[in-house]
């Protein structure tokens, strides 16, 4: 092995790990979210996990978030959001306006 390649290995092994964060689910089911509140705690990244119930494709969109994913019918994705100051942040479904939702970040 060469002697520039072994000081990359042992960095690259003792980085720690990043904590991973909390994992949420919410469902778009009739047009709606569930939960339509989401509750999360401030200064934490979260997965959220959305998935679509329903028959035809879904979007998770935020413009205070800055996330936007189409959503397939009968599928699931996953959405990284925070870490967040609390606050309000609202999300909705492009495809169908009805749909919103609010992440509470305490």
């Amino acid at each position: 092995m060469h002697r520039a390649v072994v000081p990359a290995l042992l960095l690259i092994c003792t980085v720690p790990a990043l904590a991973e964060g909390p994992t949420i689910t919410i469902a778009i089911r009739d047009h709606q979210f569930v939960p339509s509140e989401v509750p999360v705690q401030a200064g934490v990244k979260v997965e959220l996990i959305v998935r679509n119930e329903q028959a035809t494709p879904a979007e998770f969109e935020s413009t205070s978030m800055h996330r936007e994913k189409v959503v397939p019918a009968g599928a699931a994705t996953s959405v990284f959001i925070g870490p967040l100051t609390p606050g309000r942040y609202e999300f909705f479904d492009d495809f169908h306006p009805a749909t919103h939702g609010v992440i509470l970040v305490q």
